[in-house]
Formats: structure tokens, C-alpha cells, sequence
């Protein structure tokens, strides 16, 4: 785990370029051939096979890339094995959910392997014992350990393997410690904590390890310690027994200690003794824990940091004063960090966190402090707080955040964004009302101008806005998120749907259609999050966006103008005319209709893989959904929660996948009702890597530490 660094060109990009300039296959090998081995990478779906087997006749490719090659079918996978098995020594198979166990097993054919990434593919305890048994040069392993897992069926051979392993990530659901015990050399562990509390037949599970599973892992060589929990007692109940160990005696060389709780996780002995031993003996250059260890401690003054590169302080309740003070020591030079996420710490930007409001504005000079101490950050997460500039020549959020050059990544509240007072190309808008109750039809906004936006047609970014001026300095912005402070996903992880929503901040009412337009300067954009921006009114700043954000790949809109009418369809329709590189779309919104004009639009993503719609009373027309699966052939996710019934939405997923699902092999379709009570357990089956990445909202923004795992 370092700072973000250059990524290896792979085949398919230098092939790209060669063969634009006319390049024949023999000139683009002799390129090829003059770049280091271990800086190419083969992307199988991208490559062509003839250039695949030109590089490989002359042992050029040491990387295989297969994550999200949802056209692997088992045949392919099993052929490129056997013909270049012997070359891999990195492979990445990460979220193969479609291949089988048999299939996943001819990796034991890859002799040379030092990494490999299993993560979301199907493995059974035998069938990991017989291919670690000859990887003998392995080093860094990315496993699931699944219900049924039982270590004592691990040869001698695979447990020597990996007691060489220094990496490893590994996600539970089962109650375990899976391969932990046996890897005596680790340097760096990542775990994943998906464990439910039920089954699916009702039953609450035991947080007490499987028998068998009662060894003492080994952590004296540990580096990164890094634990991701879901929701839910037992994840807390079993990172707890990883925790004891780490308790016991913290090892000397740990650098990164991180640990993601969802809500809250009450600190015990001897979490309290771990912590007070690693304020005594180690330097750490990345740092995260549970909210409720920090709130109210004074962990922060003692805590000592080398190069830290990496912060998360995510729903604490730490104040400016407390920021400044112990993270920063009242203005040190933290050139290193890389990474800072702040969000939910709704008082960072406030000297005094007791007795501020919401509403109240931020003191500027911290966020000032802030800004130059880290001056080199490129991941910055802001969001899920109020964050209002008070008016001032250079004061205001956005001004001094533009001194970020560096920046690739940032999310933001869509209040922070709003210039400090009302800009006269605006007509003021009144809050929305949100108290109807549900289930007495579509909810009403009552004096918000109806009219078209001044800025008919495609909207004008204002150059005079502070939100303009923040993007025109960092240009190179590679992910964007604005999201409404009060915004909340209505599909929460392991819950029933939420059926309503907080109304959006005040301010936010002063951010519509111009500063999305603004969003459009921005070049090098992959990925755009936009929720709660209640002022949209006609939706067309996404026009401007579709035509000059080229490079978009991925796309999240939630909550956009008013709640009981879809105003920015139209727009949405002609921006995604140009979104020919979109691979991710994900639109949650209360009334969609998910009808043939929007499907017709949406063919027009010619490469889209993952669609998800999340829409309480939205309506949905299968005939259009099956034309459009149809014409759009690399689509393989197609998630759909709606107000259609049961029936309904059983009828469509099962003529979905009896239509596709033979020739899209990774195919995965759910469509379900939003409201209906048996979502939870429709969930459960959805792979983590779609799950993760797209169909649960989240900010994605400083959410890790940079190059935590390839």
C-alpha cells in the first residue's frame, strides 16, 4: 500500500495507440519488446488473441487481468491457461462469480504465480488445499471463505505455501479465521467482514468460530492491519477475536491500521489496550477506526505519525479545533497525505463542536489551515455535513479547496457548492415540503418556479461561481461526488427499504442546472455522483457533461429536482447520445418510468455492463427492458427495484435470463419491488462485486487507502 503511483500500461492500451498510427502488429511488438516485462499487462478481453500470442511467444506478459472480463466463459479461461499458464505470475480473477470450482482449479496450472486474486470466485476447502499445494512461489493470495470452509482439510503442502504468503485479503462470511492462522510470515491483512446474523430460514448465528478454527493467527511480522465490517453484531463479534491477538503484544513494524464499522462499535479492554500500546510503540502512516474510539478521547495527542498518507475520520465528532490541534499539530507540514476522508464530521470545519447548528457557517481559516498543511491530497471527502461558506473575498469552501492542484477525487455537499448569498440569475426557491405522508400519492413542491430554466436548451455554467472557479483549477478531477447532506439511499444494506427521505438543506436550493453544467470542464471525469440537487429544474447542465465529459465511465443520479415527477428525462436522454464509453449506471429516483424512450436512449451506451435502477413508485415496461438487453450486448448486471408487483417483475427476470443468459455467461438480473418484504433476502444473492460497487449507494471518495490491494 503506497500513494498513488503510475499504472502499467497494458497490452491493449499500447496496441491502442500503435494501431492508430498505422502501426503493423511486427513494429508494435518491436514497441513491445523495449517496455519491462513486468510492466505489461494483458487484458484479455481487450486484446486481440494474435497480438495476445505474439507478446506471449516472446514471454512478454507476466499479468493477467481478468476482473470484470464478464465474457470469460469457462472454455476461454481454461484455454488461455493451458497456453500460457506457465508465463503468469500475477493473476487477477477478482469477482469471476460465473466460473465454476472445477474451472477455478486449473489456476494450479499457473506454476510461477506470486499473486492471485480470487476474490468472489467459487472455492471449496479441497480445492484451495490442491492448488496452493504447487503455487510454491506464491507470496500474495485475495480468497473468500464461504459457509463450509474447514481448515483441518488443508494439506501440509498448501499450509507451506501459505506460511510464505506476506498479502493477504480475505472476506468472510462464515464466523472464521479461514487461512489467517497459517500464514505465519503476513506483512499485510485485509479482511472483509460479510457475515449475516440470519439465515435465510430466520435462524440468528453464533459469532463463536467454527471448530477447528481456534488457532492463533500470527501477526508479529504485520505492516497493515485493514478490517471492513458490514452491518450486523456478528462482524463486530468476530473482528473482535482477530483484534485479541493484535492486543496481546502490537507488532513493531505496523505502519497502517485501519478498521471500517458501519454505526457504532463499543470499545472493550482490550481494544483500549491495543490502542494505548500502539500510541506507545508505533509510527503510523495510515490510520482509521470505529467513531465511537474516538469521540470524547484523547487517542489523537498520543497517536505518532511518520509519513501518514492516509486519514479517515469518518462520523466522528471531531472539531476543527481538535483537527487542527492533534492531526495537524496546529499547521504541520503534512505534504505526504494522500488521502483524507472527513465525511460525516459535521463540526471539522468549526473550532467548537458543542454548540454548533447545522446551519451555522464553517470558520474558513481551519479549512484554510487545512488546505495548505496537506497541499498535495488528491482524495478528499467532504460529504454527509452542512458546509457553509460565510461571504468574503477568498473565504468561501470552494475558493480555497481550488488550491488543491493535485486532487483526483473529491466529494463534496451539494450546500458547501452554493455561492454564500443568492446570485441574481436565480429566482429564490422555497423549501420543498417533504411531510406528506406515505401512500397518499406523489409528494408536492410548493412555490419552486415551474418554468423552463432561463438557461433554455443546454445550461450555461456561470464563470462567477464559486463552484466554476473551484473545477476551472483542478482539472485533472478523475471522480466527483456532490450529494445533499440529508441525503439517504431508500435501499440500505440488510434493511427494509427506507419509504422516506430528511428534505434537502436550504442551501442546497441554490445549486440547479448552471453548476452541473459547470461539471462539463472537466475533461479527464470517469466517475459522477449526483443526489439530493432538489433546484434541478430541467436537468439540461447533463447535456453539457454528455458532450464534454468523454472519458465518463461510470454514472450515479439520485433524488434530482422535484420528488413526484422525473423533470430531467429529456436531458438525460440526449447526454447519454455521447456517454460512449459508460459502463455503470445507476439512477434512483421515487416515480421513474423506466419506459421505451429511456431505454432507447440508453442502447445508445454502447458500452454499458451494469444498470441499476431504484425507483419506490417508479413503473417499468418489459418489452422495452428485452429490446434493450437485446441491442446493448455487453450488458451482464441489470438490477431493477420498483412499485411493479411481484408478478410482474418475477415474469421479466425470468424472461431476462431464459433470453441472455446462455450467451452472457456473468449475466446477473434482479428485479424486484422496492417495498417488499423479502428484498433482504434477494440481496444476499447478489455478487459483492455488484452489490459493493453499484447497487448500493455509497461515497466512493477516500473510502480506502490509495493501492490497498491491485
Amino acid at each position: 500500500m503506497s500513494n498513488d503511483g503510475d499504472v502499467p500500461p497494458t497490452v491493449a492500451s499500447v496496441a491502442d495507440g500503435a494501431h492508430l498510427l498505422g502501426f503493423s502488429d511486427e513494429i508494435l511488438l518491436h514497441i513491445l519488446s523495449h517496455i519491462p516485462s513486468t510492466d505489461l499487462v494483458l487484458n484479455v478481453r481487450r486484446t486481440c488473441r494474435k497480438l495476445a500470442v505474439l507478446c506471449l511467444d516472446k514471454s512478454l506478459i507476466h499479468t493477467v487481468l481478468l476482473q470484470k472480463d464478464y465474457e470469460a466463459s469457462e472454455d476461454k479461461v481454461k484455454q488461455l491457461v493451458k497456453e500460457i499458464g506457465r508465463e503468469i505470475q500475477q493473476l487477477n480473477m477478482a469477482g469471476c462469480y460465473w466460473l465454476s470450482g472445477s474451472t477455478i482449479e486449473h489456476v494450479a496450472r499457473c506454476r510461477s504465480l506470486v499473486k492471485v486474486n480470487l476474490s468472489g470466485c467459487h472455492l471449496t476447502s479441497l480445492r484451495l488445499s490442491k492448488m496452493l499445494s504447487v503455487l510454491q512461489h506464491l507470496r500474495s493470495l485475495a480468497i473468500d471463505v464461504s459457509p463450509g470452509f474447514d481448515a483441518s482439510q488443508l494439506s501440509g503442502e498448501c499450509k507451506a505455501t501459505l506460511s510464505r504468503v506476506r498479502e493477504l485479503k480475505q472476506t468472510l462470511y462464515t464466523p472464521s479465521y479461514g487461512v489467517v492462522p497459517c500464514c505465519t510470515s503476513l506483512e499485510k491483512l485485509l479482511l472483509y467482514f460479510e457475515i449475516l446474523d440470519r439465515t435465510r430460514e430466520g435462524a440468528i448465528l453464533s459469532g463463536q468460530l467454527m471448530v477447528g478454527q481456534s488457532n492463533v493467527p500470527h501477526y508479529q511480522n504485520l505492516r497493515v492491519f485493514y478490517a471492513r465490517l458490514a452491518p450486523g453484531y456478528i462482524n463486530q463479534e468476530v473482528v473482535r477475536l482477530y483484534l485479541a491477538v493484535l492486543s496481546d503484544r502490537t507488532p513493531e513494524n505496523l505502519h497502517a491500521f485501519l478498521i471500517s464499522v458501519p454505526g457504532s462499535f463499543a470499545e472493550s479492554g482490550a481494544t483500549k489496550n491495543l490502542l494505548d500500546s500502539m500510541a506507545r510503540n508505533v509510527a503510523l502512516d495510515a490510520l482509521q477506526l470505529p467513531k465511537s474510539w474516538l469521540n470524547g478521547s484523547s487517542l489523537l495527542q498520543h497517536m505518532k505519525f511518520n509519513n501518514p498518507f492516509y486519514f479517515s475520520f469518518s462520523r466522528c465528532t471531531l472539531s476543527g479545533g481538535h483537527l487542527i490541534q492533534r492531526v495537524i499539530n496546529g499547521g504541520k507540514d503534512l505534504r505526504s497525505l494522500a488521502s483524507l476522508n472527513l465525511s460525516g464530521c459535521v463540526h471539522c470545519l468549526s473550532p467548537d463542536s458543542l454548540l454548533r447548528k447545522a446551519e451555522d457557517e464553517i470558520d474558513s481559516s481551519i479549512l484554510e489551515t487545512l488546505v495548505v498543511s496537506c497541499c498535495n491530497l488528491r482524495h478528499l471527502n467532504l460529504s454527509a455535513a452542512h458546509h457553509h461558506s460565510s461571504e468574503g473575498p477568498g473565504r468561501h469552501l470552494c475558493q480555497l479547496l481550488a488550491r488543491l492542484r493535485h486532487l483526483r477525487s473529491l466529494s463534496l455537499p451539494v450546500c458547501s457548492v452554493a455561492d454564500s448569498a443568492p446570485r441574481a440569475d436565480r429566482a429564490p426557491a422555497q423549501p420543498a415540503m417533504h411531510a406528506v405522508p406515505r401512500g397518499f400519492g406523489k409528494k408536492v413542491r410548493i412555490g419552486v418556479q415551474s418554468c423552463p430554466s432561463p438557461f433554455s436548451g443546454q445550461a450555461v455554467p456561470q464563470p462567477s461561481s464559486v463552484f466554476w472557479c473551484l473545477l476551472k483549477n483542478v482539472p485533472f478531477l478523475e471522480r466527483l461526488e456532490l450529494i445533499g447532506s440529508n441525503f439517504s439511499s431508500a435501499m440500505p444494506r440488510n434493511e427494509p427499504a427506507i419509504r422516506n427521505s430528511l428534505p434537502p438543506c436550504s442551501r442546497a436550493q441554490n445549486v440547479g442546472d448552471s453548476e452541473v453544467a459547470a461539471i462539463g470542464q472537466l475533461a479527464f471525469l470517469r466517475h459522477l455522483t449526483l443526489a439530493q440537487l432538489p433546484s434541478i429544474l430541467t436537468g439540461s447542465g447533463l447535456v453539457s457533461i454528455g458532450l464534454q465529459c468523454q472519458q465518463l465511465q461510470s454514472l450515479s443520479l439520485a433524488n434530482l429536482g422535484m420528488m413526484g415527477k422525473v423533470v430531467y428525462m429529456s436531458a438525460l436522454s440526449d447526454m447519454l447520445k455521447h456517454c460512449k464509453r459508460l459502463k455503470d449506471l445507476r439512477l434512483e429516483q421515487p416515480y421513474f418510468s423506466a419506459n421505451a424512450q429511456f431505454f432507447q436512449a440508453l442502447s445508445q451506451c454502447s458500452a454499458l455492463q451494469r444498470l441499476c435502477l431504484v425507483s419506490r413508485s417508479g413503473t417499468l415496461q418489459p418489452e422495452a427492458v428485452l429490446a434493450f438487453m437485446a441491442r446493448c450486448l455487453h450488458v451482464v448486471v441489470c438490477h431493477m427495484f420498483t412499485g411493479e408487483s411481484l408478478t410482474t417483475c418475477k415474469s421479466l427476470q425470468q424472461s431476462l435470463l431464459r433470453s441472455f443468459q446462455a450467451e452472457r455467461p456473468a449475466l446477473n438480473v434482479v428485479i424486484f419491488p422496492l417495498l417488499h418484504e423479502g428484498l433482504t433476502d434477494v440481496i444476499r444473492d447478489v455478487p459483492m462485486v455488484h452489490l459493493d460497487e453499484i447497487t448500493l449507494f455509497k461515497s466512493r471518495v477516500a473510502e480506502e487507502p490509495p493501492n490497498l490491494w491491485w
